[in-house]
């Protein structure tokens, strides 16, 4: 039937980049010869929709096998013969599509919408735009298409838990005809939705809120310069907004008894669906928990994680120590190629004029019970555990049912507990290696807050009770012949489900999970991609390497430098004078550094006012031998040295005075620092002119220094230490974050940037501040 029925056919599909989406193409291609595909793909920002198909859908491993069997040239070949991709968008009237592709539409016989916001926690007015109002705008442009074909059929791939968190049968009806449904007005609840979002974006822009998000801007990336705080300002914003809608769109679905915005917007777009004036044949196809194959393109196959992985990678992990469900209740899982198979038989039996809904699960005929799946699970993983960052398999708990609300608690504090932990060392005044311990407590936060994340979102699927009847799916087998059944068979009877969890599935999901299934110690791991990083920059390609001063080359700072400039020519008692009263400013400066890098600056230099120049130039020079090189990182000069041996161009930008760091110049390229005016009589006037080489100004530095040895910002690598140099390590092509302080350091681990830690050299002065020894 399947063969026959779509011989010849075109065949329009949205949502080809997704997991459904991608097999469907994989299919037509490799079983269907006589059948072309058209593809709706939506531009990105930087890439065409032909890219987008080029790199999200046939670089995947679904096409292995086939690129496999024929030959790369003849799987080009065939790919360009038989698909065309348009460009549109499902969230825009008409598609968004130009004349040319319109008519391109009109010659397809059969459209499979199956693109859909399918993340559960989708924010309201998102799931309303794609989900609710999508099936029935792509019906609407495919119907209006000027078309000479005959029997066009529109199949919508819903969901099967539009029946919501019901209990009992569900049968294969439409939810207009469902007595159990709610009496909602689609239409209200899209210009609610739409509402909701203008007064959520306004709430966001109230100054109370924008003092909060500039504080917390402030606390994560400290004085990171206007331009990125800024930028971090606007981000926490938009995550503020998103939150927002997010929370609306699981409070108005649970208030109508859908479990998430996802299933809530899915039942609305049927409804509307329903509604629409319609000349072409529609089916609704609703398939259950969609996850890896069962056997086509090949056992196992994914695309991202699906619903139950992350439970279960977390539970492997111990970061659950219970499953949030019954015993005793079922989990409707079905594997993606028997979704598929479904689909395309479907689409070739043909439109009724009626339309016609068929649900693609396997609790009514083949059911896992969630206690087996736990215990396969558990089994799985006692046989083939996951390591911790010790080399250590981790033990899994004795499953015992506490129910989501007991795990969700649990869970919970866990997270507050290791917040409350990170808070505090983020206010502790410690740098590099003596930080190593924070590193655990983020990923530890960040994996428990998953895992949080994990049990709300999927622990309603989990209770779930409902039981979706496949009546119309049985008779829809019946109309199959021997060989469709070889390669489209979509019935959930032939699942074992010990085999296919624990042979077929768990295998997949730890292989795409990156997880530790080795007993290899973290650190074996982690030197191995130390150095690999470390060859990317030691490379013998032309490079600008851009070195900050304080903590990155040297252990010591402008005060230290005041500190022995100032007390070379004083007398004894001065100099314990004003070393004390350096002392006693130091909270207040370190305060006015955190908050503002320039503005520290600006504000302690105005000390040298009337020193006269030619002494400070002349004592530099015993600030390096006498005190600079004992606070000097041996590792730092050597990793200087090793760039101009291979050729790199080497550059100091530093906010420190030019008389201060001019005895480094035979040690780099260039130095750029920041100059003091003088007076007439040959003192200085305590003030730096223009902007100093800090925040902004040293990524402009680092830009300008490249092209002027004709490289690119991705030729250049940038050493520094604190979150007032973030501008220079975004711009630079590879950062190297050195000795970090703690909020450069979880930015360098969130972003994989390198970390350095460089000490001093053994027995070298631990002085804060230095006073210098000679009295001249």
């Amino acid at each position: 039937m399947i063969l026959e029925g779509l011989e010849g056919k075109t065949v329009f599909i949205t949502g080809g980049t997704g997991f459904v989406g991608t097999a469907l193409i994989e299919r037509i291609l490799r079983t269907l010869p006589n059948t072309d595909v058209v593809l709706l793909i939506r531009g990105g920002r930087r890439s065409s929709p032909e890219a987008r198909f080029q790199r999200e859908i046939l670089k995947n491993n679904c096409f292995d096998s086939l690129r496999d069997r024929i030959g790369s040239k003849e799987f080009d070949a065939l790919v360009q013969e038989r698909i065309r991709v348009v460009s549109g968008d499902v969230s825009k009237d008409g598609l968004g599509l130009s004349d040319k592709d319109l008519a391109i539409l009109g010659e397809c016989d059969i459209a499979i919408h199956s693109a859909a916001t399918v993340s559960f926690d989708a924010p309201l007015d998102s799931a309303v735009e794609v989900n609710l109002l999508g099936p029935s705008r792509v019906a609407k442009t495919f119907n209006d298409a000027p078309s000479s074909r005959e029997n066009r059929h529109f199949i919508a791939v819903s969901t099967a838990y539009v029946a919501g968190s019901r209990r009992g049968d569900a049968p294969e009806i439409s939810l207009a005809n469902n007595p159990l449904y709610p009496d909602v007005n689609w239409r209200a609840e899209v210009d609610a939705a739409r509402q909701l979002r203008d007064e959520i974006e306004r709430k966001s822009r109230d100054p109370k809120n924008l003092e909060e998000f500039q504080r917390r801007s402030r606390r994560e990336v400290g004085s990171a310069g206007v331009a990125i705080l800024a930028e971090r300002c606007e981000k926490l914003r938009k995550e503020w907004v998103r939150t927002k809608m997010v929370e609306l769109g699981r409070a108005r679905a649970s208030s109508l008894g859908w479990p998430d915005a996802y299933a809530y917007s899915k039942a609305l777009g049927e409804i509307a669906l329903s509604e629409a004036v319609l000349d072409i044949g529609v089916s609704v196809v609703r398939p259950s928990i969609i996850e890896s194959s069962l056997i086509q393109p090949f056992p196992g196959w994914i695309r991202g994680f699906r619903m139950a992985e992350p439970i279960i990678i977390s539970f492997a992990k111990g970061l659950l120590k219970e499953f949030p469900g019954v015993p005793e209740g079922v989990i409707d899982v079905i594997p993606v190629d028997l979704v598929v198979s479904a689909i395309l038989a479907v689409a070739a039996k043909g439109a009724d004029e009626r339309t016609n809904y068929y649900h693609v699960a396997s609790g009514s005929v083949n059911p896992l019970r969630y206690e087996s799946l736990v215990n396969m699970v558990r089994d799985y993983f006692q046989q083939n555990p996951l390591y911790d960052d010790k080399g250590q398999p981790i033990s899994l708990p004795k499953w015992s049912s506490p129910g989501r609300s007991k795990v969700q608690n649990e869970v919970n504090r866990a997270a507050k507990v290791l917040g409350v932990l990170e808070d505090v060392s983020s206010l502790l005044p410690l740098r590099g290696s003596r930080l190593n311990f924070t590193k655990d407590l983020e990923s530890k936060r960040l994996e428990v807050e998953r895992a949080l994340t994990y049990v709300e979102l999927y622990g309603s699927y989990a209770e779930c009770e409902a039981n979706y009847l496949v009546d119309h799916l049985d008779a829809l087998k019946t109309h199959l012949s021997d060989t469709d059944l070889e390669y489209f068979n979509f019935d959930p009877r032939q699942v074992v489900w010990s085999e296919f969890v624990s042979k077929v599935h768990l295998p997949s999901v730890v292989e795409h999970s990156r997880v530790k299934t080795h007993p290899e110690k973290t650190s074996t791991s982690s030197k191995r991609r130390s150095e690999r990083q470390l060859r990317s920059i030691l490379t013998d390609e032309p490079r600008l390497v851009a070195f900050d001063l304080e903590n990155t080359v040297i252990a010591a700072n402008v005060v230290d430098s005041f500190a022995y400039l100032a007390t070379r020519r004083l007398k004894g008692s001065e100099k314990v004078a004003l070393v004390a009263s350096l002392l006693a400013e130091a909270p207040s400066l370190l305060s006015l550094d955190r908050k503002d890098r320039g503005e520290f600056l600006r504000y302690f230099y105005r000390r040298y006012e009337n020193a006269e120049s030619e002494l400070l130039k002349e004592d530099s020079w015993s600030l390096l031998n006498e005190y600079l090189l004992t606070k000097a990182f041996p590792d730092a000069i050597w990793r200087v040295r090793q760039h101009r041996r291979l050729g790199h161009k080497t550059v100091l930008i530093t906010g420190a005075l030019d008389f201060v760091v001019r005895p480094l110049e035979p040690l780099f390229d260039e130095i750029v620092s920041a100059e003091m005016t003088e007076f007439d009589n040959g003192t200085l006037t305590g003030q730096v002119p223009g902007t100093p080489p800090i925040g902004e100004a040293r990524a402009e530095i680092l830009s300008q220094l490249a092209r002027k040895y004709g490289l690119s910002d991705d030729q250049t690598i940038a050493y520094a230490d604190g979150t007032s140099d973030l501008p220079m390590l975004e711009r630079a092509g590879t950062a190297v974050c050195v000795n970090p302080e703690v909020k450069l350091l979880n930015i360098a681990r969130r972003r994989g940037w390198r970390i350095e830690n460089w000490s001093r050299a053994k027995g070298a002065s631990s002085i804060y501040l230095p006073i210098a020894k000679v009295n001249q």
